[in-house]
């Protein structure tokens, strides 16, 4: 009987081989760099020395059994896609199902400024030079077991390239369908995304599910902004409530570059944001916002990770959570300033509100600074809809329970405010309004010793 890493070495071998060696050498290596590392770093299930994954068990996904999806489902038509994911008929967008390019419901409008936006597996077929270069240079096999497999299994997905001295006037959208089959299987969304020098970009990635049954998505993204370069990047992500979900993004910033990140993550059983900025030039900068809901026993972990490499460059993290039932979130951000990276600006905060008695959050901002000329503040906060705005809205005659419904909208509308994308800003506003508001119907609130009022912890 084959282990559970016996079967993803297994499903690697009729992978490659059913690929007939048609794509380069140096892609053909690149899976089997992936395929040895997964073999000796496997998943981080160690309870010892394992400070990335210290609040985020992951031995539901190791131990489990995930196939590998060889077959196309085409059960996933476009309306239902379209009902549990952000959709704009203006946008550009790739749709993958189960790993597997779906060409019906792609869409790339005619271009005349260069862009690329295309499959990534064409794009290395036809040995890119640009993919040749940068695809699994960011993303390191070696990094942990879910950035090794996914590399190994690295065949198609999503690739985007803006030429110098453009702005694309067309939002992206990269959209990642789970289906959910009889058999549990795992996916391997990949995305390559290069913006030019002094050019400009939009993108959103979707990764949805369209049923109640568990999967593994293993996704990894790879970004670089080049100097003067700017881009908006949404990641939304509403995966099953069976489903597991690893997302690992790495990005790259050139000198004077923006880039500017929002993520959205609520359902699936498990869920890790995975997010590493490298600031690797004067003049780069970041922002990062994230809204994360949780309810029953899911649970979701941003681990994000801002690397000012360089001096005179800035970053900014804000994260919110709600969390009802006995749902657990996790908030790991790190900013590491290296020395020499002086006149470096720095601010770190996530705010968390718990809707129950049984939830729970681990969240641990922390600052690592070498250097001497910075300003870099960190804090977070936990607690639950506070009495005295309640006791506010009540004495002016607002019921309670529409009372606590705006309470907690506004606290969730402080980020969903923050995309300039209307037609997504819109998608959001209406969709966590409807989620949040039937979260918290049948939660009691907690008493003054499990938090009931915020309590900051900050450090400039």
């Amino acid at each position: 009987m084959l282990t559970t890493y016996d079967k993803y070495v297994a499903d690697h071998r009729v992978f490659e081989a059913g690929l007939n060696g048609v794509q380069p050498d140096w892609l053909r290596e690149l899976r089997q760099r992936g395929l040895a590392a997964f073999e000796t770093v496997k998943f981080p299930t160690a309870s010892r020395g394992n400070e990335r994954w210290k609040y985020t068990n992951v031995r539901p996904i190791a131990s489990g059994t995930f196939a590998y999806p060889f077959e196309v489902n085409g059960a996933a038509a476009s309306d239902a896609v379209k009902q549990v994911a952000p959709w704009d008929e203006r946008w550009d967008r790739l749709v993958f199902v189960d790993g597997h390019f779906s060409d019906g419901q792609s869409r790339v409008h005619p271009s005349s400024d260069g862009v690329r936006v295309e499959r990534l597996g064409e794009a290395a077929a036809a040995d890119n030079e640009s993919a040749r270069e940068h695809l699994g240079r960011y993303a390191g096999v070696d990094d942990d077991g879910f950035t090794a497999v996914n590399t190994a299994f690295l065949h198609d997905g999503a690739f985007v390239h803006v030429p110098d001295e453009t702005e694309h006037e067309s939002a992206i959208h990269l959209v990642f369908v789970s289906t959910g089959r009889t058999e549990p299987t795992a996916t391997y969304p990949r995305t390559l995304i290069l913006v030019g020098r002094h050019s400009r970009l939009t993108v959103v990635e979707s990764y949805v599910g369209l049923s109640q049954r568990s999967y593994f998505t293993d996704a990894v993204a790879e970004i670089v902004v080049d100097e003067g370069g700017s881009l908006d990047h949404y990641r939304y992500l509403s995966e099953s409530p069976e489903g597991y979900h690893i997302g690992t993004t790495r990005v790259r910033l050139g000198r004077d570059s923006r880039f500017r990140s929002t993520s959205f993550a609520r359902g699936a059983a498990l869920a890790r944001n995975d997010l590493q900025v490298v600031l690797d030039a004067p003049g780069a900068s970041c922002d990062l916002n994230g809204l994360y809901l949780t309810s029953g026993r899911q649970h979701i972990d941003n681990h994000i990770d801002i690397d000012h490499a360089m001096p005179h460059t800035s970053s900014e993290q804000y994260f919110k959570g709600i969390l009802a039932d006995r749902s657990r979130a996790v908030f790991s951000g790190r900013v590491l300033v290296r020395p020499g990276a002086q006149k470096t600006y720095a601010l770190q905060a996530d705010k968390n509100l718990l809707l129950s008695e049984g939830a729970r959050v681990n969240t641990k901002p922390s600052l690592e600074i070498f250097a001497d000329d910075v300003q870099c503040f960190h804090g977070a906060t936990v607690g639950a809809v506070p009495d005295e705005a309640l006791f506010y809205m009540r004495s002016r005659g607002i019921d309670e329970e529409t009372a606590r419904d705006l309470l907690i909208h506004g606290f969730a509308s402080e980020i969903i405010e923050r995309v300039a994308l209307e037609p997504l800003r819109d998608f959001l506003d209406k969709l966590f309004s409807r989620s949040v508001l039937e979260g918290h119907k049948s939660q009691r609130r907690p008493d003054a010793a499990s938090g009931r009022a915020p309590v900051p912890t900050n450090h400039g």
